[in-house]
Formats: structure tokens, C-alpha cells, sequence
């Protein structure tokens, strides 16, 4: 098939932000699988989902951090549905773990092999309850934090509560994994330019305090030595919209530590910051429709304590026409456009 040989001495972990996946999945949390459209625009849901078959069989990871993965609710189980999936294309990663719920139908969850790691929800911080507090309280709950230095301090929450794992692998190495969606509103309701900026901005703001949020939990793992890996879509990164020379510094840059000594490391990331022009790693790929055409962003990232770097760590984004194996594999390059508006991102290194 071209796709690259994996050696069992390697673990894989990979992110993977699938547009829609809920919408693939009846009450009964099994795949529709048939010619009914998905909620990708002119695809059917047996498309995505044969698609989605090939691309996770192809990453053949030992876990998976999936965004947006399906809904959890009164008549939708978010753990059935990605388990019947694995079932489906007997997938290695097989089992499925997820954190706290939301109603955005865009859950966060972990879907791994269990024979090659363990994996369990471990939030940490204090439930504070919706007065809020301030510093790292548990992520369900809420942040007070002055948005606007205005000497009032606001409430800030997740839409999507990031997911916090305790895992071990199957050669002993243990660490703290943290998947995260952030993502900052459209200005609905905005009817005139300055509404959609003065909107845009109040947004923004809430995104970058939920980064400071997610930094300040890193930085309590970093004080005790834990390694860590933070993975997921940050939809922000360096150069990405106007907002960012408003503000100073993108979500992507406060949640690495970027210029501190005790920064995490992504390549794609570091990258990306360092140079102003030229062409940068990307991971996702979006029709613009006014201008019709695509825009290409780097969104996803896997960040890690140099305690995998130790480990040989080497980063690969599963881009259709960036990386050769994909683009000389017609049906994996097809599949991956076909399956999400995102592209996976993994991590290997030496268990």
C-alpha cells in the first residue's frame, strides 16, 4: 500500500480532528454507514466513513486523541460509538476514554489499544462551582480572570473541557496527556463591521484566557516533573488572523510558553514562529467560499516535555499533498480528503 512500516519497539500516538464524526452515528451510536450526506459538504456518510476506515488503519496508532469526536448525551454514548468504529475496521486502538461531557456534539476523546497502553481520565484542579477561581481550578468548572483590564474580573469556561489522562505504555513509561479543542465564537449577531470586530475581539480574548488557563495547569505538571504531552486543535497559531498583533501573542504561543526556559516543543510549532515569511508545516485545509479558493493552517499540534525528545521523538502531519507517502498513495491521499477538513498529526517514539 506505500504506507510507512511500523516497528513494535515504537509507540505512535497521533491527534486527529474528525469534521463531524457524530453525524456518522445513529441513536444506537452505530454507524449509519450509508448513502445519506454527511455533514461534510458532497460527501455521503458511507464515503466518510470508508475514508475514515482507511486513515486510521494507515496511522495504525496505539492511541488516538480524537477532536470532535461523537456526541454524548441522552441517546448518544460517546465511548460505543467510537468502539463499534474501531470494531468496524478492527482497529488496534479499539477501546475508548473521554473526560467530561459538553453540548456541542464536538466531544474530546481517546481511542487506544489497550494491549499497548492504559489510559484514565485524572482531572486535576479544584471543582469550584460556577463562582469560579482563580489560577488552574478543574476544567469543567470556571476560570475568573480580568479579560479586559478593567479591574472586573470575568468568568471564563470551556466549551469543550480539555481531557486529561493519566497514561503508562506497555514498557513502563507513564505521563500526562492533555487533549484540547479551543476554539474562539463566530460574531453571531453582528450585523455591521465594528460589531463583527468588537464581537471577533471579545471572543479572542476568552480563547487567549482559556490558553492562559491551560498554561497554568502545565506549568503545576512541569513544578513536579511530570512528563507531559499536550495535543489537539489550538485554531490559532502564528499568523493566522489579525488579532494576533492586537493581542501580542496567539493561543498556540501561551499554551507552549513559547520563550521560556520551560517552553514544550512541537517542530511544526517552532517553526512557524520562527520565520515571518515563507512556507509553514500546515494541518488543515478549508474552502473559503467568497473567495473560492482553499486556506491551509497549521491548527493542530502535539507539544512535549524534552522527556520524549530523550525518547528519539519524530513528528509526522498526514497532509495529502505535503507529505510523499501520502501523495504517492492515491487511495490513503484520497481518503484524507475525504474523511475531515483536518489532517492527523502524530508523535513516534521509543517505548
Amino acid at each position: 500500500m506505500g504506507y510507512l512500516v511500523w516497528q513494535s519497539s515504537l509507540m505512535r500516538l497521533a491527534t486527529y480532528n474528525v469534521e463531524w464524526f457524530a453525524s456518522l452515528f445513529d441513536n444506537d451510536n452505530q454507524l449509519y454507514d450509508d448513502d445519506g450526506w454527511s455533514a461534510r459538504y458532497g460527501v455521503t456518510r458511507a464515503e466518510q466513513t470508508a475514508a475514515l476506515g482507511v486513515v486510521f488503519q494507515a496511522l495504525d496508532a496505539d492511541a488516538v486523541m480524537i477532536i470532535e469526536a461523537p456526541d454524548s448525551g441522552k441517546s448518544y454514548n460517546t465511548v460505543t460509538a467510537l468502539e463499534a468504529f474501531a470494531q468496524r475496521f478492527s482497529l488496534r486502538a479499539r477501546a475508548a476514554v473521554m473526560g467530561f461531557s459538553n453540548d456541542t456534539q464536538q466531544e474530546i476523546a481517546l481511542l487506544y489499544d489497550p494491549d499497548a497502553i492504559s489510559a484514565a481520565h485524572t482531572p486535576f484542579g479544584d471543582f469550584v462551582g460556577p463562582e469560579g477561581a482563580t489560577g488552574a481550578p478543574r476544567f469543567d468548572t470556571a476560570l475568573r480572570i480580568d479579560l479586559d483590564i478593567d479591574a472586573t474580573e470575568d468568568l471564563v469556561v470551556f466549551s469543550k473541557s480539555p481531557l486529561e489522562l493519566n497514561i503508562t505504555t506497555k514498557g513502563g513509561f507513564a505521563f500526562h496527556m492533555i487533549g484540547a479543542h479551543l476554539k474562539s465564537k463566530a460574531p453571531h449577531g453582528a450585523t455591521t463591521p465594528a460589531e463583527v470586530m468588537s464581537i471577533g475581539i471579545a471572543n479572542r480574548r476568552k480563547q487567549l484566557a482559556q490558553a492562559v488557563w491551560m498554561r497554568a495547569r502545565i506549568e503545576e505538571h512541569l513544578s513536579k516533573g511530570t512528563p507531559l504531552m499536550v495535543m489537539g486543535d489550538l485554531n490559532d497559531g502564528p499568523g493566522l488572523d489579525e488579532f494576533e498583533s492586537l493581542f501580542g501573542r496567539s493561543s498556540v504561543e501561551i499554551v507552549m510558553g513559547h520563550g521560556r526556559q520551560d517552553a514544550l516543543f512541537d517542530p511544526h510549532a517552532a517553526r512557524a514562529l520562527s520565520r515571518k515569511l515563507g512556507a509553514a508545516p500546515t494541518t488543515a485545509r478549508f474552502w473559503i467560499r467568497p473567495e473560492k479558493r482553499y486556506l491551509q493552517a497549521l491548527l493542530d499540534y502535539i507539544m512535549v516535555t524534552p522527556n520524549f525528545c530523550e525518547r528519539g521523538a519524530q513528528w509526522r502531519i498526514w497532509h495529502p499533498m505535503d507529505d510523499p507517502v501520502c501523495w504517492q498513495t492515491p487511495s490513503l491521499r484520497d481518503a484524507l480528503v475525504t474523511a475531515s477538513d483536518h489532517f492527523p498529526v502524530t508523535i513516534d517514539f521509543q517505548d
